[in-house]
């Protein structure tokens, strides 16, 4: 299937990078392996984003968004790359099964994913008390403990979210102070059900069929204690989604792709949106922004190709 463009990633940056080539009658094809919507299918609410007033559930902005690119003519087909090459005509995607997709302008905008400590039991008790997603799995641990591991605004925010069902939240952080904005912070402080552990940082699983507790240790004085948990959520940062393309891009020490200003890659045609990106702030709002300049950008490149043959 040949497309102008094709846009890896069905979240905002690729939805909204879709709706913009549509909109400039560039044929367009949106690659999803999952849910379209990205990381706003695992967000509950969302009220930083312009335009909404009052907190809209994370999967019904993604809905939204589907829908609206959707209405411009923007096909979406569902399909799990595992090979992308340069081509003379452009690139060339192997999906895992199904036949190849080929286009003249690549914009990648395949998100990231939560980091895992690897700490041990984390991967054994993965589903079954560890979780990294507590919107997805929040309600099993009603009238139980958990413990949330992280400072930032994704890890508080979340904290926040499992005082609804949790009769206790552990909220262990290696710093002294949380990184979260400072309204998500007040939120928190203001929770009577969460607890800070401060300067900690996790170093076991315990369990045998379910988590039963998380080890701590002080990383001042090296201390260590068992905290009574049937539930760890993890919220210690984001890898990038790369996969296949990184040998087709320029990356930054921690794998995300560096763009210019125009969102171009390092090769040419090659343009990229998003969380995968190395910049500042991850959010649906800079990811939107990164979509439009990304497609805008390859609309420009497409127009300064030679006329095919």
């Amino acid at each position: 299937m040949f497309r102008d463009i094709v846009i890896l990633g069905g979240g905002p940056a690729g939805l909204t990078a879709g709706m913009y080539a549509a909109r400039a009658r560039i044929p367009v094809l949106v690659l999803e392996k999952g849910m379209p919507g990205g990381q706003m299918t695992a967000t509950e609410w969302v009220d930083n984003y312009p335009g909404f007033s009052e907190p809209i559930y994370g999967v019904d902005l993604a809905q939204k968004m589907e829908a609206h690119a959707r209405k411009f003519g923007v096909d979406i087909a569902y399909a799990d790359i595992v090979q992308v090459s340069r081509t003379p005509e452009g690139f060339s995607l192997t999906p895992e099964s199904g036949d190849s997709f080929t286009c003249r302008a690549l914009i990648v905008a395949t998100g990231a994913s939560p980091v895992k400590l690897g700490i041990p039991g984390e991967m054994a008790l993965a589903g079954r008390g560890v979780s990294y997603c507590a919107v997805c799995d929040g309600p099993f641990f009603r009238d139980l403990e958990v413990a949330v591991i992280g400072g930032g605004d994704s890890a508080v925010e979340e904290a926040v979210y499992l005082s609804r069902f949790s009769s206790a939240v552990h909220v262990i952080h290696r710093r002294d102070q949380l990184r979260a904005v400072k309204e998500i912070q007040e939120k928190a402080f203001a929770e009577p059900k969460l607890t800070f552990h401060w300067n900690s940082v996790p170093i076991a699983i315990k369990g045998e069929k379910e988590v039963t507790a998380v080890t701590i240790r002080s990383v001042k004085d090296g201390s260590e204690q068992d905290l009574p948990v049937a539930g760890v959520f993890f919220y210690v940062g984001l890898n990038p989604n790369l996969g296949s393309l990184r040998d087709l891009v320029q990356t930054d020490e921690r794998g995300f792709v560096i763009t210019d200003d125009r969102m171009a890659c390092s090769t040419p045609g090659v343009f990229a949106a998003g969380d995968i990106r190395s910049k500042i702030l991850r959010q649906i709002a800079t990811a939107v922004g990164d979509g439009a300049i990304a497609a805008y950008s390859a609309q420009l490149y497409l127009e300064n190709l030679p006329s095919p043959r």
